[in-house]
């Protein structure tokens, strides 16, 4: 690594400022014309990325092995059960010594307190790719798809029907930085907790009991599965809870004509989502799926060359 580039991390939307993302948002898109062209683009070339996973992975995973090796990097695949961390190696132990032979780290775990442990201790920026509490890259790369398809997201609102989960906080955090609205609407009990708002939040947050109200005149209408990892033993309560918050074309018909419907994946039919919405011609899924990689693509570049 340059030694004229600080050591920054990326551990929650909230770390970047608007001008930051205006930037990252732009970069994203010259890497995605690249790689639609096939132009090979290799400013990481000979640096490793260190993949760190505690909780099971898809996207995550497939997007930043080949969005450094589009760089010209190289990957290197850690579960947590197959390493000294899954036998007891304190947090900021590994961070020392997975720092010292890598570039840069991107981990996917469970509480935020480890990540922020593992960073505090690392040489090298370290990347959140999942936690419970936050999603940055996922939002990262729906915001890029917004603008992608709808221009800027400043100004729009965006309907959160579901659970409030890391995606929900992720969305808030969004609104603040990029001057959007978030309409948000949850069954009792499955609320957002204040203390993990700032105290700006309201400022940008509409909480809706009934998700319909929610969806009225949105932008951008998105939600999770009702129940995320770690949260399985509560999957039946949960299936009863969230009954009436399917996204479903009673929601949509009230968004505006216009809206986007965007899911982070994997999706369950039938239960957040109806095939009807998913499936339709408003949803965009799988763009946003694909932009996983160019938005992460921009992340590593910045985090480790800078603006270019």
């Amino acid at each position: 690594m340059s030694s004229n580039i600080p050591v920054r991390h990326y551990l929650q939307f909230a770390d970047f400022s608007a001008d930051e993302y205006a930037y990252l948002l732009q970069r994203s898109a010259f890497l995605k014309a690249k790689f639609k062209r096939y132009e090979t683009w290799h400013p990481l070339h000979d640096r490793t990325l260190a993949m760190i996973f505690e909780k099971n992975s898809t996207r995550t995973r497939l997007s930043f092995e080949a969005g450094i090796h589009q760089l010209g990097g190289h990957a290197v695949f850690l579960n947590t059960k197959d390493t000294q961390l899954g036998r007891g190696e304190p947090v900021e132990d590994a961070a020392q010594v997975i720092s010292r032979m890598t570039d840069i780290i991107m981990i996917r775990t469970f509480g935020q307190d480890i990540i922020e442990r593992f960073a505090a201790n690392s040489r090298v920026p370290v990347i959140n790719g999942l936690t419970n509490e936050y999603h940055p890259c996922q939002v990262l790369a729906d915001i890029f798809t917004y603008v992608e398809h709808r221009s800027t997201i400043a100004g729009k609102t965006v309907a959160w029907v579901g659970d409030a989960n890391n995606m929900a906080y992720t969305w808030v955090q969004a609104a603040e930085i990029l001057g959007f609205k978030v309409n948000f609407s949850a069954p009792p009990g499955y609320q957002l907790d204040e203390k993990m708002l700032s105290p700006q939040a309201k400022k940008y947050l509409n909480i809706f009991d009934n998700p319909k109200d929610a969806c009225r005149g949105a932008d951008l209408v998105t939600t999770d599965v009702w129940t995320s990892m770690g949260y399985e033993d509560e999957n039946q309560a949960r299936l009863k809870a969230f009954k009436s918050w399917m996204v479903n074309d009673e929601l949509m018909a009230v968004a505006n004509a216009d809206a986007l419907f965007m899911h982070c994946l994997p999706a369950h039919r039938g239960e957040e989502v109806s095939a009807s919405v998913i499936d339709g011609s408003q949803s965009v899924v799988w763009d946003e799926a694909e932009n996983r990689l160019h938005v992460q693509k921009a992340l590593m570049e910045f985090l480790l060359c800078g603006k270019l």
